[in-house]
This record gives C-alpha cells, structure tokens and sequence, in this order.
C-alpha cells in the first residue's frame, strides 16, 4: 500500500512539475544558507584565531601606563632595561623567550623627500616573541649585539621602497641618526598585526646595545614575554606585574597582559555570531516550510475530487494521508539536497580564488540540513495531509 502512496505522490509532482520546483526552491536556498552561514562562522573563526595564536598565544606583553603614579610620571617609572634584565634573572626556565623594545624616530630621503621612519632596538629573543620572518639576508647574531655593530633590518615595505625588491638591500648602507648602518637583513611580522604593533609598515630594527645610544631616556615600550607552555601564562603573568611593580615607585601603573583572555573572547564572540547566524537560516528554513504548507493546502483543495475519486475506489485514510506527506517531504527533501550541493559548491569555488585562507565545510553543518530538509517536509506537511484525510468522500465527489 505504502509503494501506491509513493506512485500516487511522485505522478502528483510529476502533473505539477513548475509548481514543485517553486515550492522547494525556498528550500534550496535555506539549506544552502546554513551551510554558507556556517562555513562563513567557521573561516572566520579560524582566521581571528589563527591571527591570534600567530602572535603567539603564550606572550605576555608590559607597557607602562602613564598617569598611574598619583605623584605625577617619573622618567624611573618606565619600564627600562635594568627591568628586562631582572624580569630574565626571575622567570628562569619559565621564559622561552624575553625581548625589551626601544623605539624612536629619525628622518630619511624616499621618493625626494624627507619621511618619519620608525627606528626599533631590540635584542636577539624579539625574532622569537614576534615571530619574525626573514625575507632576505638574516637576522643580528650575538657577536653583533655585544660588539654594538652598527647593523640593520629593514622591513620589506621599507626595502621595497628604498632599494625595489628586498633582496637589493642586504648590504647597502644607509644613515640612522647620522650614522652609517649597513643593512643585513629584510624582514616582515610573521602575522600581520594591522598597524597595532611597534612595526610600522617601514621601519628599521637595530641592535638595542646601539640603540640605547640614540634614546635620552632608558624606556622599554613594550616588554615581551613568551612562555614555555600555555598553562602557566596566568601565573607568570602576575609574575611580571608584581616583579615591575616591586622595583619602581609606589603607584606606579603597569599594563601585563597575554593573549590568552582575548583568545577565549574571540571563540565566545564567534560562537555567539555562529548562533545568530544560525538562527537568521532556521528562520529562512521555517519560511520555506510556511510556504510549502500553504501550497500544499491550496493543492488539497484543487485535488479534492481526486482525494474523492480514490477513496471511492477503496483508499483509506491513511493512504491519502501518506501520499500528501510524501509530496510535501519529497518537494522539502529533494530542494534541501540541491541546496545542500549548492551550499557546497560556494566554498569549494572560493577555495580556488582565496587560497592563502582555509575554508572549512562542516560535515556537522550538512548532516543538519538533510535532517531538516525531510523533518520541514514532514512537519509542515501534516496540516494539508491531515485535511485531505478527513475529507468525506461524497462531498468530495460533488465537488466542483
């Protein structure tokens, strides 16, 4: 009996083809949307945490926080390089890693004219904090720095716009506050921080033994920290506060933070939008299955001496009931399937055109549309199928 239901509902939608393909077109696109909504959260969840994470998930960063001292700034409340060393002597093993950053500007000739370029000194671990890459010669090594060599990096901007491509500017000598600096290496941020760094898109890093002859005052701004596991970043970084706080002024107000706080805000940020987005789909989902529901109610009463005619010829309620649940789930089952390839199809084509990022396809995501794609049919469809059920058969006859 049910193989009669299934023939009875497939001749329907065959009669009806335009109408069919309308009525699950709601369904295409509601399928496909949750599968798009949901690898657009994905891609973009993976990108804030991969940028994050790049930075380093398990650095620690201090600046000193003017107007902390009730007293008024004291030029021995910066953090300086006596503080670095201290910092290094009382985490031991605990740091991997521990660079202090000293900045300043000077004046160079580009294009000619004279432009502000930002001038960093740093120490051998800063390569590590930052996550430095190198795209030409190398980077100091330490006879370099404890020799003071009046060495340099420059960014790739920096290298492009002096010398062209950056492989031009190892060993060309240019001038850092009147002295004569040999460049012996080009290098970039090994994840792009936007401009929120101490790296400008053109600046020159030099040895911080030489850079400390170029500053009035003994300023570290910021101060890096990379921990050796995860797990103990919370710790080390009270650690830090109390170490900075305990060798300056009473008052005195310093910044130590990590991380790992806005790693764990950036998945509840991108959680929550996954949910919003999740819900703007279901809503989309719901209309579609609104809309098959009343077309299913307009076709019952197109087709009511037909319900008639087969009940009778010996169909049973049941039967009727079954063929319009079978047309409805069939419309909501075959428009999810082609959204769901539809849904597919979108981000394996930018995969093509957006290579340098990863755009996951949520197996999760598609199980969830082919369940919603036949409980809509089913769900929506009842109402209609239940009507034409209950029709009497008589009255169905004489209808007109």
């Amino acid at each position: 009996m049910i193989l009669d239901s299934i023939r009875f509902a497939l001749a329907a939608l065959w009669a009806h083809k335009l109408r069919a393909s309308l009525t699950g077109l709601g369904m295409v696109i509601g399928n496909a949307s949750v599968i798009i909504v949901v690898t657009v959260a994905l891609t973009g969840r993976a990108f804030v945490l991969r940028l994050i994470e790049g930075v380093g998930s398990n650095l620690i960063y201090a600046y000193y926080e003017p107007g902390g001292n009730a007293g008024g700034e004291q030029q021995s409340d910066y953090i300086n390089l006596e503080d670095v060393e201290a910092v290094r002597r009382r985490l031991g093993e605990q740091a991997t890693a521990i660079a202090g950053v000293v900045k300043n500007y000077d004046r160079m000739v580009m294009d000619g004219r004279e432009k502000e370029v930002a001038v960093l000194g740093s120490n051998l671990d800063y390569r590590i904090v930052r996550r430095l890459v190198i795209q030409a010669g190398r980077y100091f090594d330490a006879q370099e720095m404890v020799s003071r060599q009046k060495v340099c990096l420059l960014t790739v901007g920096l290298a492009r716009r002096l010398y062209g491509l950056p492989q031009n500017a190892i060993g060309a000598v240019l001038k850092v506050h009147g002295l004569q600096f040999t460049a012996i290496g080009v290098f970039r941020e090994g994840v792009d921080t936007f401009g929120q760094s101490e790296v400008s898109a053109e600046s020159i890093l030099i040895p911080i033994t030489v850079m400390k002859y170029f500053t009035q005052v003994d300023r570290v701004d910021p101060l890096y920290i990379s921990v050796r596991s995860a797990p103990e970043v919370e710790a080390v970084t009270a650690q830090v506060r109390q170490i900075l706080t305990s060798r300056h002024h009473p008052g005195a107000l310093y910044q130590v933070n990590n991380l790992a706080n806005l790693l764990s805000t950036a998945r509840r940020i991108s959680f929550a939008l996954t949910i919003v987005l999740l819900l703007v789909s279901a809503i989309a989902l719901t209309i579609s299955g609104i809309f098959i529901m009343n077309i299913m109610l307009v076709t019952v009463t197109e087709r009511t001496r037909e319900i008639g005619i087969r009940m009778a010829m010996g169909a049973t309620r049941r039967q009727v009931l079954n063929q319009f649940l079978l047309e409805a789930g069939a419309i909501s089952f075959l428009g999810g399937v082609v959204g769901i390839f539809a849904g597919v199809a979108v981000p394996l084509v930018a995969r093509h055109f957006l290579t340098n990022l990863e755009i996951p396809i949520s197996a999760l995501a598609i199980g969830a549309a082919v369940l919603v794609s036949c409980s809509v049919g089913v769900i929506f469809g009842f109402l209609p199928a239940s009507r034409a059920a209950r029709l009497n058969p008589t009255e169905a006859l004489r209808y007109e």
